[in-house]
Order: structure tokens, then sequence, then C-alpha cells
């Protein structure tokens, strides 16, 4: 019992990472999880980053999958998030252009997160915002 206390601590289940741990502990120091557009446009000289439904919804919104199927798109979404963390880029950004000049691109997690904590995240990333819009 005391191991599942301390594994529970540190974020992690016996199954892994923990996605959302992981976003509490390195992503909302920048994105916060939920705001409205409206709250956004109120309070977007203080944001240090798009919220994250923001990001979710760019990402579903961006990405296209030629049959649509539902669980492609969750993998293909996922390794890009994976791989975004620790190589951001311009190039590869979903944001709006006037995101990206507010803001500027995330600087890169590289040997901030694991595999495992990056995979977490990122399936975090998918999951939590399924079935909710950004407006």
């Amino acid at each position: 019992m005391k191991l599942l206390w301390i594994l529970a601590m540190a974020g992690y289940t016996l199954w892994g990472a923990d996605g959302y741990a992981v976003y509490q502990k390195q992503c909302m120091k920048c994105h916060v999880e939920m705001m409205e557009k409206q709250e956004v446009l109120k309070h977007l000289a203080s944001l240090k980053a798009p919220p994250m439904v923001e990001v979710s919804h760019r990402l579903k919104e961006n990405v296209i999958i030629a049959d649509e199927d539902s669980d492609v798109k969750r993998r293909v979404i996922v390794a890009f998030i994976k791989d975004y963390i620790e190589n951001p880029s311009v190039q590869y950004s979903m944001c709006h252009s006037m995101a990206i000049e507010k803001f500027g691109i995330m600087p890169s997690l590289k040997g901030k997160l694991s595999d495992e904590e990056r995979q977490a995240v990122a399936e975090w990333v998918y999951d939590r915002y399924s079935g909710v819009a950004f407006k």
C-alpha cells in the first residue's frame, strides 16, 4: 500500500505516468487548462501561452486523416505532441499566426520529460478535451 501512495505522489500509476500530473508539473506553468475564447481575449496580455483547450482543439482541427479513423487520428496527434514537446518549431506549429506572434514558439522540453511522461501528457491533451469545444 505504501508503494501505491509513493507512486501516486510522484505522479505515476501502476501503468505509467499520469498525464494530468505531468501537465501540472510542466505545462500549466504556461498553458491554462480551460478558458473560453472571450476570457482569453480579456486576459490576453497576462497569458504566457494559448490555453491547453485551444491547443487540443487546433490539433484536432488541423490534423486530417484520409479515412477519419478516430483511433488513427488519436495516435497521429499523440505522436505529434510527443515530438513537438522536444522539437517545437514554427513550421510545425498548429497555432494561428497571431498566437505565434504573441507567444512565440514554446521552448523545448528535451531532457525534462521521459518518453513515458511525454506519452502520458500527449494522451491527456487529446483525451481531456474530447467533445470539448474552444468557444
